[in-house]
């Protein structure tokens, strides 16, 4: 495995995107929105359209935030490479399960989540502008009962906080799962596998 010498943008806050991208020798600039930018590109919209597929949707917001990030190079005259984003959200019952808006959302999430199989689906995005490309994982995660005196401990040490589903896989809640069937990256937010398959048809060798 070689180290990439060309440079790539990530177009993600995310601390765990950030190390898996490192863990395969992957070197990459941050690229976040900045306040007094243009506004259509501050925030993407999360919600899911009416009838969308979970698929569709994780899909969706990944491309947007490649292409946002694109149209951010251009408007700071930054160098040009391609910007790589991700999305993950989880599907449960046939709904869509995203970041927990507060502490009471996180621990009514993990109850609904408590002795049941749920899907982790992580879209990855690369664009440089003139193509855009993804990849979708899919994965399934399968926790063991949980009461609620463990619900309101995790759920105090604000961890579920900023994540899709109110967990993160390689923190405390590792305690909860029984099983996993799928890819450990892309539930930890970045599938590797896919993420390489991407950075090799826009010419990055790993």
């Amino acid at each position: 495995m070689t180290t990439l010498q060309a440079r790539i943008y990530l177009a993600s806050r995310s601390p765990r995107r950030r190390e898996l991208l490192r863990q395969i020798g992957v070197q990459f600039e941050l690229l976040v929105f900045r306040g007094g930018e243009r506004g259509e590109d501050a925030d993407v919209d999360e919600t899911p359209q009416a009838g969308e597929p979970v698929e569709r949707y994780v899909e969706r917001l990944a491309l947007t935030k490649a292409e946002a990030g694109c149209r951010r190079l251009q408007w700071r005259s930054l160098p040009h490479q391609p910007v790589l984003a991700a999305d993950t959200t989880l599907e449960l019952d046939g709904q869509i399960i995203g970041k927990p808006v507060d502490g009471p959302d996180a621990a009514a999430i993990l109850r609904r989540l408590s002795g049941r199989t749920h899907r982790v689906l992580t879209a990855v995005a690369l664009s440089d502008g003139s193509r855009t490309r993804s990849r979708t994982n899919i994965s399934e995660v399968r926790f063991r009962p949980l009461d609620d005196a463990e619900i309101r401990h995790y759920v105090a040490t604000g961890e579920p906080l900023d994540k899709a589903g109110a967990y993160g896989i390689q923190g405390r809640a590792a305690l909860f799962i029984e099983e996993i069937r799928g890819s450990y990256t892309g539930i930890m937010g970045l599938p590797l596998f896919e993420t390489a398959q991407l950075l090799e048809s826009f010419g990055y060798p790993l």
